[in-house]
């Protein structure tokens, strides 16, 4: 299976960001990927809680998730929306942010929500607190396509290494990672976190990434770090997106999934234990 490993640079209108994601999908398609993976905030990047209210939808008629499960079907591909800002019914209000995989025929076979939220203080003038906005997920998904089974995370869960280890014990072959990574900590963690979760469940990991300073109407720009990578096995990269917004094919052998735990079998060497 050929993937495609889609670059973005989205701003805070998800009108304008939607004609920018499909041709850059059917780059990928053109050039054979059967699987084309998009990054985490595919439709918008903001932290305006005011301007996602305003331009964000329910799953039901989010207009983004409706035009790209009928790309997919007329490219007849395998897509990650790696994930969307989506409306809930929540009485506080709050978003989901939410990750699904899409069929061949647009159908949705599986939906993952971000379990962990980005609650952190990057320096003393770069603050988050996603939780604020959005609600985290519950439930950990293993998605069958049939030619693989696809454990599914985002972002911030790359640093939860249990989480990985649950979905590789389900029996997940390819570990997915869509991000809109700060830049920050991408450019001292990111490759690292990602050869490792590759490493310890012996799995394919790809992780479509946003990139660049992301326009929006008002506050603070934000900026991504890019490098979407595709992970072997063994721990290897095979593919880096660089710094700017395209397209990044690579060839995933599953055998080699098969190969690494023959050689380490450590997903089945886990062992109980007392303490601290």
């Amino acid at each position: 299976m050929r993937a495609g490993l889609v670059q973005l640079s989205v701003s805070d209108d998800p009108a304008a960001n939607l004609p920018v994601t499909r041709d850059f999908i059917r780059q990928a398609a053109a050039g054979g990927a059967g699987f084309v993976l998009t990054p985490e905030c595919t439709n918008l990047l903001s932290s305006d809680r005011a301007h996602q209210r305003a331009v964000l939808h329910h799953e039901d008629d989010d207009p983004t998730l409706a035009a790209l499960r009928a790309e997919a079907a007329d490219l007849g591909i395998w897509l990650l929306i790696g994930s969307l800002g989506l409306k809930t019914h929540d009485a506080d209000g709050r978003f989901a942010n939410r990750s699904f995989l899409i069929a061949p025929d647009g159908g949705i076979v599986a939906r993952y929500d971000k379990i962990h939220m980005f609650d952190v203080d990057v320096s003393e003038t770069e603050k988050y607190r996603e939780s604020e906005g959005y609600r985290p997920g519950t439930r950990a998904v293993l998605a069958d396509a049939g030619w693989a089974k696809i454990g599914m995370a985002i972002c911030y869960d790359l640093r939860f290494p249990q989480l990985f280890r649950r979905l590789t014990q389900g029996g997940a072959q390819i570990l997915t990672v869509p991000a809109a990574f700060n830049d920050t900590t991408g450019a001292a963690h990111w490759e690292s976190l990602l050869r490792a979760r590759a490493i310890e469940n012996t799995a394919f990991v790809l992780a479509p990434a946003q990139c660049g300073t992301h326009a929006a109407h008002g506050g603070k720009p934000r900026r991504t770090h890019g490098h979407s990578l595709a992970i072997a096995p063994w721990g290897e990269v095979l593919a880096d997106g660089g710094t700017d917004p395209g397209v990044t094919l690579v060839d995933l052998d599953l055998n080699r999934v098969t190969e690494a735990r023959a050689r380490v079998p450590s997903i089945t060497h886990d062992r109980a234990f007392e303490g601290p």
